[in-house]
C-alpha cells in the first residue's frame, strides 16, 4: 500500500486519496512526496484528465510533516542533506503550483484543488496552499495552521514564503510567529483557505471542471505583483517589518532561532522573484534545523513527548482505562480533576465534606464551559452531557464501581489518611487508589492503605485544564498495575506523564524550588530585582523567579520552607531565602492573590512594577554582577537538581526529566530541557561553571558527582542515557 492513490472519473477529474496506512493522521515522509509528486506527473499528462483533487482518506487531511524524516535527513547528509530534501518538496509543491502552464503565456494548466474533511496542519496546509483553490469541510472541530513554530522550526515547505505573498507579512505573522490555529470559518475569513462547503471533495470536483486559466495563476506569478501591506523597501512594509523585528525580539529574547529565521526569509524573500524565494526559505529553514535549540526542541517537544504519551515507560499489563472516576475534595484541584476527566468522557463522583462544597466544584465546571460557550467553542447540548457526567456528593458509598480514586484534599497527612481509609471501604479490591499531592512523600501516605501496592501518586499541576504535564510517582510498594492504570488515566485526559520514584518533592517542585529561591536570594544579597527577573526571561524561563513566586504565592513558599526545616533539621539550607519570604509573609505581601508580593498591582489585580520596599528592606549592591552570572546561578540551580535526580533514581528516564522540565515549569523551552541544556554546554564545560559558582556561591552549586564523571569520560546525557542506549 501507498500513502496516495489515484483514481480517475469518467467526468475528466483524478482524485488524489492521501491515506498513510497504520496512521490515525496522515503525515508526510519523503517516499510519500515522491509518490505523490509521481502521481501528479502521470494525471498532467493524461489528456483525459481534466483537473486534480488531492483529498484526504481520513477524517482529517493531515497533522504535518513526519518530525523523524527531517531528523534524518540531517542525521544522513548535514546541511546539504537537509536544503536538498527541502528543494525537493519545493519544487514538487512548485509543480503543482504551476500545473503544466506555458510558463510565459501562463495558460494550458490543470486546475487542482484541494479538498479538506478536517485538520490540516503544517505540511497538511503548505500542500493545499499551493493548490489553486482550497476546499474545507464545514467542521468546527477542524484546526487549520502553521504550528511548526511551537516545536522550534518554521513552515519550511514554502507555507513562509506564500502564506507571507498571500496574505502580507503584519496578516501572516499571527499564523507564521505564533503558530496559531483556526477553525475553518475562521480559517477563510482570514485567507488561508478559500471555501467552507458541506463536501469538499465533491464542491472541488465541480470547481476544476469549470475553472478558467485565471483562475489558476497565483498572485505573486502575475505581473505587476505587489505584496498586501507593502514589500520592505515601501514605506508601509517598512514599518512592518520594523516592528515585526521588535516584537520577535520582546517575546523571544533572542534565544528562539526559529522566530528570527522565519522572518528573515519572509524578508529577505519579498526582495527577489517567488522561485529564488523558495530558496532563500530552503535556506534559513535549513539554518535553523542545523541549530542546536532546533534539534532539542524537536527531539523534547514531539519525538519525546509523543514517546511517553504514547506509553513509552508503561509496565506491561493490560488495558486500565478508566470506567468511573472518584475525586475526594472539590476545591481548586478536584474540580480542575473532575472537569478535564468529565470533558474526557469519564463518569466522575466528586466529593467533598459539604455538599455546598462539592456543588461549588462542579460549578467551576459549568463555569469553564459557559466560557467555551461564549467563545463558541462549544455548545449548551455539549455542556449538559459533561456536566451530567459529574455527581457531586458527601456520601462515599457513591465511589462503589470506581476503578479509580484521586485524593485531592488539603495537604495534611492525617485528613489524606482519613479519606484514603473511607474510600476503601466501599471502592472494589483491584480498584486503585491515587493521591494528588505536590510534596508529601507517597510511601508515607500509604501507610493509610490496606493495599499500598495499588496506591500510587498523581501529581497535577495547577490549573489543572490549563497545565498539560501530570506527575506520576511510584512509592516504595507501588505496582506495575497502578503505574499502567496511572499513564492510562493521564493519556485518557489528554495530558502528558511522566513517572518518577518517590523522593521529597518528586521531580518538577524539586527543580522549581531551588530557581525561585535563587532568585529570592540574590535579592537579599542586594543585587537588582530587575536583573534578576529579565536575566532569567532572556534565558528563556517564562517568569522571572519573583514573579513565579507570587504567582504561586509567598505563604504557600513559607509553609513548604517550615515544612522542609522541620525535616531537614540542621542541614536545611536555605535560611537566607527564608528571612526575605517569613518578612514579606508578615508584611502581608502574599504575591498576586493579595495584590502585593514582589510586585505591584493596580486595583483589578494586574502586576505593575516591582515593589519598591524591597530596595528599602535590601538595598541594592553599588557593584552589580554581570548578566551571566546571575543566568548561571537561575540556570544551574534547577539544572542540578535534575542530575541529582537522576543520580538518586527519582527519575529514570531522562525524556522525562526534559519534557516534565518544559511543560511543568516552562524550563528554557529552546533548550530542550534541563539535560538538552547541559549537552549543549557539554559536560566539561558544565563542570567548569558548576566549579566556579560553587567557589563563589557555595555547596549547592557543587558540581554533581555524575556530571563530573561524564565531563572525564566526554560524555554527553542523550549519548548515556538516550533511549537508544537503554533499549541497547
Amino acid at each position: 500500500m501507498t500513502d496516495f492513490t489515484m483514481e480517475k472519473g469518467g467526468d475528466g477529474v483524478a482524485i488524489i486519496t492521501w491515506d498513510v496506512p497504520g496512521k490515525s493522521m496522515n503525515v508526510l515522509s519523503m517516499d510519500g512526496a515522491g509518490t505523490l509528486d509521481a502521481l501528479i506527473d502521470d494525471a498532467l499528462a493524461d489528456d483525459a484528465v481534466k483537473g486534480i483533487v488531492i483529498t484526504s482518506g481520513k477524517p482529517d487531511f493531515a497533522a504535518g510533516m513526519d518530525l523523524n524524516v527531517i531528523a534524518g535527513m540531517k542525521e544522513r547528509g548535514g546541511a546539504q542533506g537537509v536544503f536538498d530534501g527541502v528543494m525537493t518538496l519545493h519544487h514538487a509543491l512548485r509543480k503543482i503550483e504551476r500545473a503544466g502552464m506555458d510558463p510565459k503565456t501562463l495558460k494550458g494548466g490543470k486546475p487542482i484543488a484541494s479538498a479538506l474533511p478536517g485538520t490540516a496542519l503544517g505540511i497538511g496546509l503548505e500542500l493545499p496552499l499551493a493548490t489553486h483553490r482550497i476546499f474545507a469541510a464545514d467542521n468546527p472541530k477542524a484546526k487549520i495552521g502553521l504550528p511548526e513554530i511551537m516545536v522550534g522550526i518554521f513552515p519550511g515547505a514554502g507555507g513562509t514564503t506564500r502564506l507571507s505573498r498571500k496574505l502580507g507579512a503584519m496578516m501572516a505573522a499571527p499564523f507564521l510567529l505564533e503558530g496559531k490555529l483556526s477553525d475553518p470559518k475562521k480559517a477563510k475569513a482570514a485567507g488561508l483557505i478559500d471555501e467552507v462547503v458541506d463536501d469538499p471533495v465533491a464542491a472541488a470536483r465541480d470547481w476544476v471542471l469549470n475553472a478558467s486559466d485565471g483562475d489558476l495563476v497565483k498572485p505573486w506569478d502575475q505581473k505587476g505583483y505587489k505584496m498586501p501591506g507593502g514589500e520592505p523597501f515601501h514605506p508601509a512594509g517598512f514599518m512592518t517589518f520594523v516592528g515585526a523585528s521588535a516584537m520577535v525580539h520582546g517575546k523571544t529574547m533572542g534565544v528562539y532561532p526559529a522566530a528570527r529565521a522565519l522572518l528573515s526569509a519572509v524578508y529577505e524573500g519579498a526582495l527577489v522573484p517567488f522561485d529564488q524565494a523558495l530558496r532563500i526559505e530552503a535556506r534559513w529553514f535549513t539554518n535553523v534545523l542545523m541549530n542546536p535549540s532546533s534539534a532539542a526542541m524537536i527531539r523534547s517537544l514531539f519525538i519525546n513527548k509523543e514517546a511517553l504519551e504514547k506509553g513509552a515507560n508503561r509496565p506491561d499489563e493490560a488495558d486500565q482505562k478508566v470506567r468511573k472516576l472518584g475525586v475526594l475534595g472539590a476545591g481548586m484541584m478536584g474540580a480542575g480533576i473532575a472537569h478535564v476527566s468529565a470533558m474526557a468522557g469519564i463518569e466522575v463522583v466528586l466529593i467533598d465534606a459539604k455538599q455546598e462544597a462539592a456543588e461549588k466544584g462542579k460549578s467551576y465546571s459549568e463555569g469553564l464551559l459557559d466560557k467555551a460557550i461564549s467563545r463558541k467553542k462549544s455548545t449548551e447540548d455539549k455542556k449538559a452531557e459533561i456536566l451530567g457526567r459529574i455527581l457531586p456528593t458527601t456520601d462515599y458509598a457513591a465511589l462503589e464501581g470506581c476503578d479509580l480514586v484521586v485524593e485531592a484534599v488539603f495537604e495534611d497527612p492525617q485528613i489524606k489518611a482519613d479519606v484514603t481509609k473511607r474510600a476503601e471501604a466501599v471502592i472494589a479490591k483491584d480498584a486503585i487508589f491515587a493521591t494528588n499531592t505536590s510534596t508529601l512523600p507517597i510511601s508515607d501516605l500509604a501507610r493509610a492503605s490496606a493495599r499500598p501496592e495499588q496506591f500510587i501518586g498523581i501529581h497535577f499541576f495547577s490549573p489543572v485544564d490549563k497545565m498539560l504535564l501530570v506527575e506520576i510517582i511510584k512509592g516504595r510498594e507501588t505496582g506495575p498495575r497502578a503505574v499502567a492504570k496511572a499513564l492510562d488515566f493521564v493519556r485518557q485526559i489528554r495530558k502528558t506523564p511522566i513517572v518518577v520514584n518517590d523522593a521529597r518533592f518528586f521531580y518538577a517542585n524539586r527543580c522549581i524550588i531551588p530557581y525561585i529561591n535563587e532568585g529570592v536570594r540574590m535579592v537579599a544579597e542586594g543585587v537588582n530585582p530587575v536583573l534578576v527577573e529579565n536575566a532569567a526571561k532572556m534565558m528563556g524561563m517564562p517568569l522571572g523567579p519573583l514573579q513565579l513566586v507570587d504567582e504561586t504565592s509567598i505563604d504557600l513558599g513559607v509553609k513548604i520552607a517550615k515544612a522542609t526545616r522541620a525535616a531537614m533539621g540542621d542541614a536545611y539550607p536555605d535560611e537566607a531565602v527564608d528571612e526575605v519570604l517569613f518578612w514579606m509573609a508578615d508584611e502581608g505581601r502574599l504575591g498576586r492573590k493579595s495584590s502585593a508580593g514582589f510586585y505591584v498591582y493596580d486595583d483589578k489585580g494586574k502586576r505593575q512594577d516591582l515593589w519598591d520596599g524591597l530596595a528599602a528592606r535590601y538595598p541594592q549592591a553599588e557593584e552589580q554582577p554581570d548578566l551571566t552570572e546571575v543566568q548561571h546561578r537561575l540556570m544551574f540551580a534547577q539544572t542540578l537538581e535534575a542530575v541529582r535526580a537522576l543520580e538518586d533514581g527519582v527519575l529514570e528516564d531522562i525524556r522525562e526529566g526534559d519534557v516534565g522540565a518544559i511543560l511543568g515549569w516552562g524550563f528554557a523551552p529552546w533548550s530542550g530541557g534541563p539535560f538538552g541544556w547541559l549537552d549543549m554546554l557539554g559536560a566539561a564545560r558544565a563542570a567548569q561553571i558548576c566549579d566556579g559558582l560553587a567557589e563563589r556561591h557555595g555547596k549547592r552549586f557543587q558540581t554533581p558527582e555524575l556530571l563530573s564523571e561524564m565531563a572525564e569520560k566526554g560524555q554527553s546525557f542523550y549519548g548515556r542515557f538516550g533511549p537508544t542506549q537503554k533499549a541497547a
